[in-house]
């Protein structure tokens, strides 16, 4: 997951701290001007390459797979989070900046040397404690996003949608290794179950969705309706699970009305599975299922991954 490595951010005093402790390191080996100059390139160095390690340790979000994009969106927002690293890419390209500028002027007696680097440690200083709630929200971001379960976006997925108690996660389990498979997301109330079925050598991802695609839009918040679209990026095909014997707790009619609403939000194709098909099978379905009786399963994978229609790229020789 592109999330995952990233690395801790630094605060700005734990920066300016390792800068110029290293730098006075640097200058002991030395004297008169040739110390200073020595402690200024040092602490230069690491503050430019530090805060440039920040920036460039996040992926670029202009080429990132859509669904990652929404997804970060959903939880930090991206262009609070871009100008952030914006901020911290100037503090990099100023500290570097501020050390050419002051390397001429050390070239003098020790003393006048000795003022000047303590200028230039000063602005340095100043520099970086302009971006410290940059780099605090820099933190923050990573360390919401870096936790996000692993889902490939370039795998083709399942998406299992509907009413709590529909089903949909009996059958995610007994179809996949999902049983011990939970991926908690921010944005839901639940985790989001994840599981895996190989079909032909290919790996199918199935993801139940409670939380996010088990209510009707006008029930959700900003940021489930993004976890939404950033779903739709990732679906190759949904299947809405319906209780016809209502015993879910939720009318037909609110089932069949969500389902509608999937429809049109997916531009792939929507199956309805009548999932409870030995208590009730009074819906017109695409598929009719029982997992409990073992009733219309392989069928139902069978017509889902028909409409997936993945084909792996081979090598060419």
């Amino acid at each position: 997951m592109i999330f995952e490595d990233l690395p801790t951010t630094p605060r700005s005093e734990e920066l300016i701290d390792k800068a110029f402790s290293r730098a006075a390191r640097s200058g002991r080996s030395k004297s008169g001007a040739e110390a200073q100059q020595s402690m200024l390139q040092t602490a230069s160095n690491i503050l430019s390459d530090n805060l440039e390690n920040v920036v460039t340790a996040w992926p670029d979000f202009d080429t990132v797979d859509p669904f990652y994009y929404e997804l970060a969106d959903a939880i930090v927002d991206v262009d609070e989070l871009r100008q952030s690293l914006s901020e911290v890419g100037w503090a990099s390209r100023k500290t570097k900046e501020i050390g050419r500028e002051y390397q001429g002027r050390l070239r003098a007696d020790a003393e006048l040397a000795r003022k000047h680097r303590k200028q230039a440690f000063a602005r340095l200083a100043s520099v970086v404690e302009e971006v410290e709630d940059d780099l605090l929200m820099i933190g923050e971001a990573r360390n919401q996003l870096r936790d996000l379960p692993e889902i490939d976006p370039d795998s083709p997925a399942i998406v299992v949608a509907g009413y709590p108690n529909v089903g949909k996660s009996t059958f995610v389990n007994n179809v996949t290794n999902a049983r011990h498979e939970t991926a908690t997301y921010p944005f839901t109330t639940k985790g989001i179950g994840v599981g895996h079925l190989t079909r032909d050598h290919i790996r199918y991802q199935l993801v139940d969705t409670p939380g996010v695609l088990d209510r009707p839009p006008e029930e959700r918040n900003e940021i489930e309706s993004q976890a939404v679209s950033a779903l739709t990026h990732l679906a190759d095909c949904v299947l809405v699970f319906v209780d016809a014997s209502a015993a879910c707790g939720y009318p037909l009619e609110a089932q069949l009305a969500l389902r509608d609403e999937i429809t049109s939000t997916f531009d792939v194709p929507v199956y309805t599975v009548c999932s409870k098909a030995d208590r009730s099978r009074d819906i017109e379905a695409d598929f009719y299922l029982s997992v409990e009786e073992g009733e219309g399963i392989e069928e139902l994978l069978d017509g889902a991954i028909e409409a997936v229609g993945y084909e792996p790229e081979l090598p060419f020789e």
